[in-house]
Formats: structure tokens, C-alpha cells, sequence
């Protein structure tokens, strides 16, 4: 009867591994409480300005600036999360992507101008991948660090070094009841 109980003391003392021990996050982790891009700019009417002139042009400097400056979160260094996102591969060597940006929206870097770097990571694999296009919806699990990295496409302010990779495909929002 002892042994018996030592063996269920013993068991109930081993740690029990999860399936999945990333935890998911929302892109609005990423960025620090209290960031603010635009407080410099509020006294700014960006209504009155046109696009020619020298304010507007100071102003958009200055909010580039900003943004390829963005500050990263300190708790996030070394967390193992997911998150989702859209693919933009930054090289392909025989069909393969070993490095690709994860940016949060369709579209972010290619048709408008880039997110803030807190908004851009920068996912770096540990074997390449192979059918990874432009603004591939993925859901992406992996190590994060406080790394920035300059690319055509934009400044990342995050590293993940990629674990687990999936194509994701969310729910469609459901539909709001009709009212009679």
C-alpha cells in the first residue's frame, strides 16, 4: 500500500508537458501601454495641410521616424506565443523561405506604407518552408526576442524563431440577427 501511494505522490509530482505551450497573443501585445506616435502631431490639423506642404512633409518624416523607432514590449523577451498574420517572404531559394515578415493585416507593407516596427516581426525558421507566398494567412508558434531588422518591406521591432507553422483561415464573424 506505501509503494503504492509513493507511486501516485510520484506521478502526481511529475510536471505534465502540454500539447501546445505557446501561449497566444493579439498584436496588441506587442506594442507598449503608453505608446503614443501621435502625441507630437496633435496639435498638427492634418486637415488643412496639403501634400505639398513643408508641414505635412515634416510631419510625415517625423511619423516615419516614429514608426521605424517604435518601442517593443520588455515582457515578451524570450515568450513562446502565436499569433496570426500575413506572410511576406524575404527570400526564396528553390521554392524555400527561411526568413518572412509576419505583419498583422492584409496588405501591411506591400499597398501601404509599413506598420510600426512593434507591429512587424521579423520570423526567422529553423528549416525552410516551402509554399509560403505574399500575404499567406498563417498562424505562426515560436521563441520571441527584442530584435529589430531593417527590410525592403519595413523595420521589424520583434524576432521569432519559428516552431510551428500553420495555414490559418479564421471564422467568419457571425451574422448579426435580424431584427423583425
Amino acid at each position: 500500500m506505501r509503494k503504492l501511494l509513493l507511486l501516485i505522490a510520484f506521478c502526481f509530482a511529475l510536471p505534465v508537458q502540454a500539447t501546445d505551450d505557446f501561449r497566444q497573443i493579439k498584436w496588441e501585445a506587442l506594442v507598449p501601454r503608453g505608446w503614443d506616435p501621435t502625441k507630437d502631431l496633435k496639435a498638427l490639423d492634418l486637415s488643412r495641410l496639403q501634400d505639398s506642404d513643408p508641414r505635412a512633409m515634416e510631419a510625415l518624416e517625423k511619423i516615419k521616424t516614429l514608426w521605424d523607432n517604435a518601442p517593443t514590449e520588455p515582457a515578451l523577451a524570450g515568450a513562446k506565443v502565436k499569433l496570426p498574420g500575413f506572410a511576406i517572404p524575404l527570400e526564396n531559394k528553390g521554392g524555400k523561405i527561411s526568413e518572412f515578415l509576419l505583419v498583422p493585416y492584409f496588405g501591411a507593407c506591400i499597398h501601404s506604407p509599413p506598420p510600426p516596427a512593434n507591429q512587424i516581426i521579423h520570423v526567422v525558421t529553423k528549416k525552410p518552408v516551402a509554399n509560403l507566398h505574399s500575404m499567406d494567412a498563417v498562424m505562426v508558434s515560436g521563441t520571441l526576442s527584442l530584435h529589430s531588422a531593417s527590410t525592403p518591406w519595413g523595420n521589424a521591432g520583434y524576432r521569432l524563431t519559428l516552431e510551428k507553422m500553420e495555414n490559418y483561415n479564421p471564422a467568419p464573424p457571425p451574422e448579426e440577427k435580424r431584427r423583425r
